[in-house]
């Protein structure tokens, strides 16, 4: 009895090839020497036959470990228990997965089970406020709904779907090639087990179809840029009675003319004149929930100075809440010091009064803090 070949020399692959490279091998291989492309020719039938088994057993990790430790004989009788080269199992799997599209495109064994519908997406932009105190909106999703004449069937009224004759219902045939056995989905039903000889009109025996559909959408408060909203059910028609997909609200926030947004804090930059940062005084500062707040601005406030509000900034979404209210997060008030511009003659005046009855050390600690400094670098001498 000759020699069996090396598996590695058969698929023509190097001893270190990983899965894609084997096949890749296996697949051009296949379809070169594929019964059916050569029929009455042994040759090729045996050739088939042998890359087969090559790449079954190198295409498993633990056979492919025994063989290269013990070769052929790992899978012999008086080896390793022996390789069984039926089709219940591994190698079907194999043929399906790698030779499915030459048989005529690879099928999911099992479709008479309803589908599902596929998901669907929606961007939708809403205002800062809106984002705070939550809202309803409506809006206008394009998708496949079940089909108003036949109900989702697909066949025309007065009719129905009858059971496929190819494959009694069973949704699978058995196709043989020489002495291998393929099951595949059934090309008449394509693997749904019945089979539409009226189809709907309207339809054309899909059972679903292209509808605009108006829906109200509840957006709830403290929802942030790239917040994701499930609608359940509103995506799009499932197939022979499945359940319908999901939608998915996607959430923009437009930009505030006040207030910018980090998480559930605000910030509001608000400018104020020289003398009321120097004196101090009452400052109100405007909040989303409409009634503005009360800040007092201590006297000598820096520009950039930065003041909290506490539990006025935005509300929060899925937090606790106290007492049935959602909680909030903080509202923080930075200042912003403008320096006068277009003055008059006698305010020129009265600044250059100002700035001769000043002591720098005492009214500008900073600008004086600064001078020092510079002059210990340059080495002027104090």
């Amino acid at each position: 009895m000759p020699a069996k070949a090396d598996y590695y020399e058969l698929l023509g692959v190097s001893r270190d090839a990983n899965g894609e490279t084997l096949k890749r091998a296996y697949r051009k291989l296949a379809m070169e020497c594929h019964p059916d492309r050569n029929p009455g020719d042994a040759k090729a039938e045996h050739k088939f036959k042998e890359i087969s088994e090559a790449y079954s057993i190198l295409s498993d990790e633990q056979k492919r470990a025994a063989y290269d430790r013990f070769g052929h004989g790992a899978f012999e009788q008086g080896g390793m228990g022996g390789f069984d080269f039926g089709f219940s199992g591994g190698l079907s799997d194999i043929l399906e997965e790698v030779f499915g599209e030459f048989m005529g495109g690879a099928r999911p064994r099992s479709t008479n089970a309803p589908q599902r519908g596929r998901d669907l997406r929606h961007d939708m932009e809403i205002t800062l406020e809106e984002s705070f105190s939550g809202v309803e909106k409506d809006i206008r999703v394009a998708s496949l709904v079940p089909c108003e004449t036949c109900k989702g069937s697909g066949a025309k009224q007065g009719t129905h779907p009858t059971i496929c004759r190819q494959c009694a219902g069973a949704g699978k045939v058995r196709l043989q090639q020489g002495f291998f056995l393929i099951e595949r989905s059934c090309p008449v039903c394509h693997g749904g087990g019945k089979v539409i000889e009226h189809p709907c009109t309207t339809c054309h025996g899909q059972g679903r179809q292209h509808k605009e559909q108006q829906l109200q959408v509840t957006i709830p408060c403290g929802v942030d840029q790239g917040t994701r909203i499930r609608v359940a059910g509103k995506g799009e028609a499932g197939l022979r009675g499945g359940p319908n997909g999901d939608l998915y609200v996607f959430m923009a926030i437009k930009p505030h003319a006040f207030f910018h947004r980090e998480g559930a804090n605000l910030l509001v930059r608000i400018p104020v004149s020289l003398s009321q940062a120097a004196l101090g005084g009452k400052l109100e500062v405007p909040t989303l929930s409409g009634e503005p707040a009360e800040l007092s601005l201590p006297e000598g406030t820096q520009s950039g100075a930065q003041f909290r509000l506490k539990s006025l900034g935005m509300n929060m979404l899925q937090q606790a809440r106290v007492r049935g209210e959602p909680q909030r997060g903080d509202l923080f008030v930075e200042i912003s010091v403008e320096t006068p511009i277009n003055l008059s003659k006698k305010q020129r005046e009265l600044l250059k009064e100002f700035e001769q009855a000043g002591e720098i050390k005492k009214n500008n600690p900073q600008a004086q803090g600064f001078l020092e400094r510079m002059k210990t670098f340059l080495g002027v001498k104090q």
